[in-house]
C-alpha cells in the first residue's frame, strides 16, 4: 500500500474525530487537511496486511486541530504522522 493512502487514512480518521467531537444535532461541517509533519515508514504494508489506524488529539485551538497518527500492521508501527486540520462552517466557507 503506498505511503500517501496510509497518511491519508490517518488524515481521515483525525477529520471524523473533528466532527465526532459536536454533539448529535450539529449542523454538517467541512472538514479541510491542513497539514502533515514528523511522518515516518517504518515497514511495507503488503496484500493481506489488516491496517489498523490509531489516532489520538494532542491539541485543539478555535477550529485548528492537531492529531498524531499510527498506522498499525499485527501491533506494529508501520507509519506515523503528525496532521492538522480546520473546521469550518460550511456558510463560512468560500470555495
Amino acid at each position: 500500500m503506498p505511503g500517501v493512502l496510509i497518511i491519508e487514512g490517518l488524515a481521515q480518521t483525525a477529520g471524523a474525530l473533528c466532527v465526532a467531537n459536536f454533539e448529535t444535532d450539529y449542523k454538517p461541517q467541512l472538514v479541510y487537511f491542513m497539514g502533515i509533519d514528523r511522518a515516518k515508514f517504518r515497514k511495507p504494508v503488503l496484500p493481506g496486511d489488516h491496517l489498523h489506524y490509531h489516532v489520538r488529539k494532542i491539541r485543539s485551538r478555535g477550529r485548528a486541530w492537531r492529531f498524531y497518527g499510527e498506522a498499525k500492521v499485527n501491533g506494529q508501527v508501520v507509519a506515523e504522522a503528525e496532521v492538522s486540520a480546520m473546521i469550518l462552517d460550511p456558510d463560512d466557507a468560500k470555495l
